[in-house]
């Protein structure tokens, strides 16, 4: 096996493959001229000195890694594979000891190069995060210095089309960032006073004042290369199999060897090192038997599939937090989802405006939208978006403005006395008596100004590709289930929509963590799919916890298995699918490496097969899995 680091540890001086492939080549063109030579009436020693050229080429990786082992008292399959060539060169069989370290090498270099263009799928995601920031000063000036001396509290300029060094709160300016790199949306969140930026996204067109939230080095961004360092590093449960073929398996295999040459020699008569035209001799046999034997395609076949299955993902806005999670949510029968911000957009938006005066309905917005312009609740935040999105643009005077807590917003909008708010806030209005209570799962902002008065209905609304979801995932024998703090009544309407027969409302986080131990103590494998930090308890007790979005809390980042980095509902079905397809490529390459080994054992302890039949068998194996786990990362 060519150790499964080779993708990772380019930083710490392992040779890159353009390096193996290069070397790998050299040996295989010497060997074929040694092969030419040998036939010829040259003299001997020139196909000798290409002989060993080929095997400095091919044998140089080997052995260095051998030797790293053998100061640890391990040894590897790369000890194997020398121990084979060296013993092929003692007894004359040059061309097939060269052969074996030509295949052995170009494996190892193509899959160095796999697990490289895995790497690179992964660097892809993010483009490098900005070097250098503008620190605005106390006087005013700006000084130049590197993102990573950035601390929470600085204030930091940016000016358009730079990226944001760092997450941060917007302090003065106006712009819009485009977050593409972080939630897959592709058009720009405008960006004003009091909105948060996130460091490695980019600022489109204006110069923006922010202050640092988080150091750089804990921005969403760079928590995401973090996360998936750490899958990459993680290991899967049928991953901790194939460990097993470490230093006992070696030594197995070169006693096995060792066994079998003694029997072939005394028990069975034939010549320990050169054959006299009764077949091979023993030393040989025991060589193929050797090379047979060794695990390359089973040690490299777990591994391979996993990290492409977690390039694959990443490439798709799906982030797995190792081996585990894509093996594991591949066993999931039930999901349950939170409502607020999973099944739902997670922000409320106005659905229709009743006005006492029929035709006067955008006045009625538009005064409202003045009201609320100087007030954070999510409420008035949907009515102000809702003016912008009708063009009610003409700016209102507003005086005398006063938030009364729990009630409402009163102020004069235009020289006339307006108020808006709960009904708590009218008490006594006879025009009350005549409006009939609002349908479940809306809410209701009365407003009144002067002799026009009227009521605006907003809603928390269903994400468009939730129904969908659910019925794909029901197709696939998956139950969602919806657990939700909300009312009864609320729940209900945004269920029937959704076409969800299981839903529980009214819960709290600790209800919601108990739903999923008796589903799991009932034996089901549960996933959660949840946004804020009231989810993180439920995440933490599931088998699978799936974060959605990275505007998503910290807590959920630490608790989530996975992590959708675009907010779409439709990701978990496509991590669900990709999940499948690992598992059973995993499974393929497990049933070929297997197969081989134990076919050619077979044949080479029966003596039925030559050397380089052997090696061909056992490294084609090698890299057929490693093909059929870059299957992952093809569609």
């Amino acid at each position: 096996m060519h150790d499964h680091n080779h993708g990772h540890d380019h930083d710490h001086g392992e040779p890159g493959w353009p390096w193996l492939l290069g070397s790998a080549i050299i040996c295989g063109l010497a060997t074929i001229a040694g092969v030419i030579l040998q036939r010829t009436s040259a003299p001997p020693e020139l196909a000798l000195g290409l002989y060993a050229m080929a095997y400095l080429a091919g044998g140089w990786e080997a052995a260095l890694d051998s030797l790293s082992n053998l100061r640890r008292l391990r040894l590897d399959i790369h000890f194997l594979m020398l121990a084979v060539a060296v013993g092929a060169a003692i007894i004359g069989a040059f061309w097939e000891g060269a052969a074996l370290l030509f295949l052995f090498s170009l494996s190892g270099a193509l899959e160095a190069m796999a697990m490289a263009r895995t790497e690179r799928e992964i660097r892809s995601l993010f483009n490098e995060a900005p070097k250098q920031a503008l620190v605005v000063q106390g006087d005013g000036t700006t000084k130049e210095v590197a993102v990573n001396e950035l601390a929470a509290g600085l204030r930091v300029r940016v000016l358009p089309g730079e990226q944001y060094p760092a997450d941060g709160t917007v302090l003065s300016g106006e712009s819009a960032a485009d977050e593409s790199s972080l939630t897959g949306e592709s058009l720009p969140v405008e960006k004003a006073t009091g909105d948060t930026v996130f460091g490695g996204t980019l600022n489109t067109w204006g110069v923006v004042e922010l202050r640092v939230s988080r150091e750089p080095g804990d921005s969403a961004h760079a928590r995401i290369i973090r996360l998936i360092r750490e899958a990459q590093a993680s290991k899967a449960p049928s991953q901790r199999f194939t460990d097993r073929f470490g230093t006992s398996y070696t030594v197995g295999i070169l006693g096995l060897s060792l066994v079998m040459f003694l029997w072939w020699h005394f028990a069975a008569g034939i010549p320990a090192f050169y054959s006299h035209g009764e077949g091979p001799s023993a030393f040989y046999r025991a060589m193929t038997l050797l090379v047979v034997c060794s695990p390359c395609a089973l040690v490299i076949s777990i591994p391979s599939a996993i990290l492409a299955g977690i390039a694959a993902g990443a490439r798709r806005g799906i982030l797995f937090r190792g081996g585990v999670a894509v093996e594991n949510l591949a066993t999931v029968n039930r999901l349950a989802v939170d409502k607020t911000g999973t099944l739902t957009k997670g922000e409320l938006e106005l659905l229709s405006c009743e006005a006492s005066v029929a035709g006067r309905e955008d006045e009625l917005i538009g005064i409202a939208a003045t009201l609320s312009e100087n007030s954070t609740h999510p409420l008035s935040r949907a009515i102000v978006k809702e003016a912008m999105r009708r063009n009610l643009g003409t700016k209102r005077a507003l005086s005398d403005f006063e938030s009364i807590a729990g009630q409402g917003l009163e102020g004069r909008v235009d020289g006339i006395e307006a108020r808006q708010g709960r009904r708590a806030m009218f008490s006594g209005d006879p025009w009350l008596s005549a409006l009939p209570d609002p349908e479940p799962g809306l809410t209701e902002v009365l407003v009144a100004a002067g002799d026009l008065k009227g009521r605006l209905l907003l809603r928390d609304a269903p994400r468009a590709e939730a129904a969908p979801l659910i019925r794909e995932l029901e197709q696939q024998g998956i139950r969602v289930t919806m657990l939700t703090g909300d009312r009864q009544e609320s729940a209900a309407v945004i269920a029937k929509e959704l076409g969800l027969d299981d839903y529980r409302a009214g819960l709290h986080p600790g209800d919601k963590v108990a739903a999923i131990q008796q589903w799991r103590a009932e034996g089901e494998k549960v996933a959660m799919a949840g946004d804020g930090v009231n989810d993180a308890p439920s995440l933490a007790a599931a088998d699978i916890s799936i974060g959605m979005g990275l505007r998503g809390s910290d807590a959920v980042l630490e608790q989530a298995d996975i992590v959708l980095t675009q907010d779409r509902l439709e990701r978990i079905v496509d991590a669900l699918k990709l999940s499948r397809r690992c598992r059973r490529i995993i499974r393929e390459n497990l049933a070929i490496s297997l197969g081989v080994v134990v076919l050619l054992g077979l044949a080479a302890l029966g003596s039925r097969i030559a050397l380089p039949i052997g090696v061909l068998g056992h490294e084609g194996s090698t890299v057929l899995v490693v093909l059929n786990s870059l299957r992952l990362l093809w569609r």
